[in-house]
């Protein structure tokens, strides 16, 4: 009765309250939802930058890579979680969301025509073309040539970038503030679902925008994602409000995790599994989103598309608006199927969804769009996250998962590579390939938040769980930071044609931004699915040795009855 009681009081705070934690979680899943978008603004026009800003691919690849560069090489990512830790969610959480916003003002300020000719156009000209020190170790992110624009936009985007890791970290807090000991896994599939349609809407509407009215301009699209990271820092402003009247209920105060040690490295980099675990991760990482800031490049490469006619049905806004209300009943169809408890009704909601999927190809390819086509990345993955998580939760087999995943990547990479080039001249059955491709693409991906994540805490002391993650996400950035660089410099040196009729004018800068050879780039990107592969097979064995419990399920018996009876009491509340 004491229980009952007690149950019955803490029911009066808002965190209780089914509609405040839901409206908290969408508050910050959609300030995600918009950083995601601005993450991968620039991707989808990739071309435009080259004709209209003359950033070549090592230009483009280097700026795409900076992104990262303050939170590897000046160690901000670890300075985030100190303050996080040390601040709280609420303040972290303005503070991200401000310094994204302000990155992004840099970005798209870079990218305007007022840039052009100004002293600050001729000042980056002539500056930053030697960073001491760091053009020795080759990890400038700038260098001799690289146009004026792309350098005061990566500065931009390495603002950018700490904001939105910062936001990344605060966002998880948050989530664990708000659902602890109910439904967090589904508000963190939740979450990640809505974040991860950020790239679909970026590939949508950045073209849009960027050729909007046929005046081309890559400013417009960029100036779209600013609009929406104000939008993200008032949903933040919002939240911010919600968690201080939560914590006024409570009493608690800020939830704080143990901070970030020094001594706590010695005790995760001895952890054989750690390692794995973590370099499967960066390999992981490493092959899908660097890609994905190529991924339409690649498209119009390698497929052939027809220019649609001005007035046709197919070019028009109306369509466009269209096609993402069927992509969004698609998503939506396919997420609220995992948590249907009517096979009837779960099996007829994964058939809309399917059939709602099948919608949306068929207009992206109506639409001739290489952005359109890759805009179905993450669809699939939306569907299926929560069937491999609930997989793993309750059946186990996450190393298993990241070696098939691993294949996964390696078939994909290499049908991009060597089948998709076959079929240029065949635009149906290029277009059908490729969607078959980047939908399993995204099912791989899948697996790496389902059976990766939930594997670390098996691996490490629970006290410092928090420091690992820190220092997994470190090595992820380093991923992150260097191999879009290197796809931009590879492309550029195994297409020599292409750079030098630049150089001469028997290539215009339209031209020579959709005749670039891609075989090697994406050859590099499998070989990193080898690698994950390798490290993948390792892992099972060192499980299999040392007991790591990889395999196990996340939920035993013990803990379905716990949570049987923890359902009861609070009914009964």
């Amino acid at each position: 009765m004491v229980q009952t009681a007690s149950l019955a009081q803490a029911a009066d705070t808002l965190r209780d309250k089914a509609w405040a934690r839901w409206t908290a979680l969408g508050l910050l899943a959609f300030a995600m939802f918009c950083s995601y978008i601005f993450m991968d603004i620039l991707s989808p026009i990739k071309d435009l930058l080259q004709s209209t800003r003359g950033w070549d691919s090592t230009a483009f690849g280097t700026m795409q890579g900076a992104e990262t560069f303050l939170n590897v090489f000046i160690f901000f990512l670890i300075f985030a979680g100190i303050i996080l830790d040390k601040m709280g969610v609420r303040f972290t959480a303005l503070l991200s969301g401000g310094v994204m916003l302000i990155g992004a003002v840099i970005n798209w300020y870079a990218l305007t025509d007022a840039f052009i000719g100004t002293g600050l156009d001729r000042w980056f000209t002539e500056h930053l073309n030697y960073i001491p020190g760091f053009d020795e170790l080759g990890i400038s992110p700038f260098y001799k040539g690289m146009p004026a624009s792309a350098k005061l936009s990566a500065i931009g985007f390495m603002i950018f970038g700490c904001g939105v890791e910062m936001a990344g970290i605060t966002v998880s807090r948050g989530i664990v503030k708000w659902f602890k000991g109910r439904e967090m896994a589904m508000a963190m599939g939740s979450e990640m679902a809505l974040a991860r349609l950020g790239v679909a809407t970026c590939m949508i509407f950045s073209p849009f925008f960027a050729t909007l009215g046929g005046d081309i301009s890559v400013s417009r699209s960029v100036a779209f994602g600013v609009v929406l990271l104000m939008i993200a820092l008032i949903m933040f402003i919002v939240y911010f409000f919600m968690d201080k009247k939560l914590d006024a209920q409570t009493h608690e105060g800020e939830e704080k995790d143990d901070p970030f040690k020094i001594s706590d490295l010695g005790k995760i980099l001895s952890s054989l599994g750690f390692w794995l675990v973590a370099l499967l991760c960066v390999l992981y990482y490493s092959a899908i989103f660097p890609f994905q800031k190529y991924a339409v490049n690649m498209l119009q490469c390698n497929l052939t598309f027809t220019d649609v006619p001005a007035d046709s049905f197919w070019a028009s806004d109306t369509v466009l608006t269209i096609q993402y209300i069927i992509m969004l009943i698609a998503a939506g169809s396919a997420f609220a199927g995992n948590f249907s408890k009517k096979k009837s009704k779960k099996y007829s909601l994964f058939g809309f969804a399917v059939l709602f999927l099948i919608g949306f190809c068929y207009m992206g390819y109506m639409r001739q769009s290489a952005a359109d086509i890759f805009a179905v990345f993450p669809l699939l993955a939306v569907g299926i996250t929560p069937i491999l998580g609930n997989y793993v939760d309750y059946k186990g087999k996450a190393a298993s998962m990241l070696v098939f995943g691993a294949l996964l990547l390696i078939v994909c990479h290499l049908t991009f590579a060597f089948i998709l080039p076959l079929f240029k001249d065949s635009p149906a059955a290029g277009v059908t390939v490729a969607y078959a491709t980047i939908l399993v693409l995204g099912a791989s991906f899948s697996l790496v938040p389902a059976s990766l994540w939930p594997s670390v805490p098996k691996l490490v002391d629970a006290k410092i769980i928090g420091s690992a993650y820190a220092l997994i996400f470190w090595i992820q950035n380093i991923g992150l930071w260097l191999f879009p660089l290197l796809i931009g410099k590879v492309l550029d040196n195994t297409n020599p044609q292409v750079v030098q009729g630049l150089a001469d004018g028997t290539l215009t800068p339209e031209q020579a931004a959709v005749s670039y050879n891609y075989t090697w780039p994406l050859v590099m990107l499998a070989c990193l699915g080898v690698a994950a592969l390798i490290i993948g097979l390792i892992l099972k064995v060192i499980n299999r040795k040392r007991h790591l419990g990889l395999e196990d399920p996340n939920i035993t018996a013990n803990d379905t009855a716990e949570i049987v009876e923890g359902e009861v009491v609070a009914a009964e509340a």
